[in-house]
């Protein structure tokens, strides 16, 4: 068994948390193992001071690129990722080791003066970096204003906050928001009826060589099949339907009871005015048949329309 493990981290406070909590897992599962992190710097960390939106950027592998070229490398042996920033299909060199248990897979409303997205006046400017997110708060308010927002948590926070600010509210993924300890900060965590998240958010990927057959099996014991099933659903969904961060998609699987997976999809135009929704439920152990299924029923009722009325 291997006794020393390198772990790629962007620098964030968020991104070092998750490759912590994963450097803590191992070293309890495996008494005696060295791990260490090595900092790299993506290009979505050498964008953060731009307000453009992520599509425009370069979308799905901003954050992971730099990461699997070190892989590829050798320079470290594992990356740990918020599985919603990792593409649906990786190279054939790499493969997710390890999904751990999930925290929260819902976003949170932070606003300025306290209000609840309800009681948020006319005409307020809700911060974003996710069309999916500005999508569903148009669909439930069209009278208020999105505007992109880009940076790390504490960034979005203190642009929040500054005097003379141009946001009057920021929405943020709650798993994040209670990685960091900042929960004091939430002002309402929206329903999956308000605001469906990202495919596979709240939940974390440990990516590795696929050839890496040692470092595979030890990271078996980080692994929870719950969490994957939930995941894979969500991500067929999004891959079937080929849509990237440049298409407003949501999905959430939930395991039910005697072994099933309920799934929820939502699929908007970018300016939330009109709305494609889909539910099904399988067994779990059919999840990713069960997101593939309901990427078909979305693409029969209309949703290349919905691409192109957007």
């Amino acid at each position: 068994m291997r006794d020393r493990l390198t772990i790629g981290t962007r620098k964030s406070a968020l991104a070092l948390w998750q490759s912590g909590f994963v450097k803590d897992a191992l070293v309890a599962a495996f008494p005696g193992l060295r791990v260490e992190l090595l900092h790299i710097v993506t290009t979505g960390d050498k964008t953060q001071a731009s307000n453009a939106p992520m599509p425009e950027i370069g979308g799905k592998g901003l954050f992971t690129a730099e990461l699997e070229e070190a892989l590829n490398r050798g320079e470290i042996d594992l990356a740990v990722h918020s599985l919603k920033d990792l593409p649906t299909v990786l190279g054939p060199e790499f493969v997710i080791g390890a999904i751990p248990a999930r925290g929260s897979a819902a976003d949170v409303l932070i606003s300025r003066s306290g209000a609840t997205l309800d009681g948020l006046r006319p005409g307020a400017v809700i911060g974003t970096s996710s069309l999916r997110r500005a999508a569903q708060i148009l669909n439930l308010r069209p009278d208020l204003k999105t505007l992109n927002i880009r940076g790390n948590v504490d960034t979005r926070l203190r642009k929040l906050r500054a005097d003379g600010g141009e946001f009057d509210a920021i929405l943020l993924a709650q798993a994040g928001i209670e990685r960091l300890g900042l929960e004091r900060e939430i002002t309402q965590v929206l329903t999956d009826q308000q605001m469906l998240p990202a495919p596979g958010q709240g939940a974390l990927a440990v990516e590795c060589r696929a050839r890496d057959a040692e470092l595979l099996s030890m990271l078996r014991r980080l692994h929870d099949e719950p969490t994957e099933s939930e995941v894979l659903a969500e991500r067929a969904f999004l891959r079937e339907l080929n849509a990237g961060c440049n298409t407003p998609v949501a999905a959430r699987a939930v395991r039910g009871a005697a072994g099933s997976l309920v799934f929820h999809g939502r699929c908007l135009t970018p300016d939330g005015s009109s709305l494609l929704e889909v539910r099904g439920e399988d067994l779990a152990a059919k999840a990713e048949q069960l997101g593939v299924r309901m990427a078909q029923e979305a693409l029969a009722r209309g949703f290349r329309r919905l691409c192109a009325a957007g």
